[in-house]
């Protein structure tokens, strides 16, 4: 199938800072909603406080010395570790997924979605192929400076989505230095705000939503 942006409209749902446990059990249950056909395809946008998350796959040595006294959690999503805090917009993504559409075909839209979202933005941004035998280049990178600014972590169970991604906005990036992000050593994580595009968390809220298609 195509990886290009299907018609999709989204229901929006806008938070403010949710903590992550309470986040969590909120997303657990608008995906059993879904599955129950209770609610429409979703996007919640949202921030956390301070909190590095973990996938099943994080090496030991990939996580923060506990002294940085910012709380680590494991969490059921694909991928490596990631950071939350604010200043970064997060997208949880509570999707049906269509016939022969699989969560992998799903996060390679997300990508394009992202991607043209930073583009309105004024920041050319990109997805990558994995090389095989790789680290996943799940994410989107900028352009000209080769910079990861997005992360992506997503599920699916019974056929719907969960989780989803987190686009640096003008948060502070230092924890990102403190841990192994996405189980890329070599990793530079930046911000819009880094790269010189002066958006407001509104703002990019917004344009997040137009991108993908999701109204409230």
């Amino acid at each position: 199938m195509t990886n290009r942006p299907q018609t999709r409209p989204l229901s929006l749902v806008m938070d403010d800072l949710v903590d992550y446990d309470a986040a969590m059990e909120r997303m657990d249950g608008l995906v059993a909603e879904r599955q129950r056909d209770e609610r429409p395809d979703t996007l919640w946008l949202l921030s956390h406080p301070a909190v590095y998350t973990v996938g099943r796959r994080t090496a030991a040595e990939h996580l923060p010395d506990p002294s940085r006294g910012i709380p680590v959690m494991t969490t059921g999503r694909g991928g490596q570790l990631t950071y939350h805090g604010p200043g970064q917009l997060v997208g949880y993504l509570i999707v049906k997924l269509g016939q022969g559409e699989g969560i992998v075909d799903y996060v390679r839209e997300v990508e394009l979605r992202l991607v043209d979202a930073l583009e309105v933005l004024g920041l050319p941004a990109e997805r990558r192929d994995t090389p095989e035998g790789s680290e996943l280049l799940t994410g989107v990178w900028t352009k000209a400076t080769q910079r990861k600014i997005v992360s992506i972590g997503m599920r699916q169970s019974r056929g719907v989505t969960s989780h989803g991604f987190a686009l640096n906005v003008d948060g502070d990036l230092s924890p990102w230095n403190w841990a192994v992000a996405c189980g890329m050593p070599d990793v530079d994580m930046t911000s819009l705000i880094r790269e010189g595009t002066d958006a407001t968390m509104d703002r990019v809220r917004e344009v997040i939503a137009v991108a993908f298609d999701a109204q409230s």
